[in-house]
């Protein structure tokens, strides 16, 4: 429990970071406290996406990414996002990427960031 906690909180400060660097990553709400909720539910979606399509994802392309040493990961972390952004639109958050080389670089944005947080933050048991 607390390890899933620990990994919702470093993708919410991932996505509030690409949020704030790119001006193409957008979340709107009233106040503080609307968007600080909605990037919640949006870092559980991100979260969800990659727990369950990355994987899938990730296998199916695999001959891809032996031949371009491992880059391609890149993209297959650009369409997670963009896929988190379009299921936060099925749900009515206002968390959107506008297009595909925002999403490359807001993943590559996210991957940094989530992983100096995660270091940051305690490991759960």
């Amino acid at each position: 429990m607390v390890t899933f906690l620990v990994k919702t909180i470093a993708n919410a400060v991932a996505l509030a970071a690409a949020v704030w660097l790119l001006d193409d990553i957008t979340l709107t709400g009233d106040d503080t406290g609307d968007k600080t909720l909605t990037l919640i539910l949006v870092a559980l979606i991100f979260g969800l996406v990659n727990l369950v399509v990355k994987p899938i994802a990730t296998l199916l392309s695999f001959p891809v990414l032996i031949l371009t040493l491992g880059l391609f990961t890149l993209v297959i972390n650009a369409l997670m996002l963009m896929l988190t952004s379009w299921l936060a639109d099925k749900f009515d958050l206002a968390f959107h990427v506008e297009g595909f080389w925002t999403a490359v670089l807001g993943g590559l944005i996210i991957a940094i960031v989530s992983w100096a947080v995660n270091m940051a933050l305690p490991e759960g048991d």
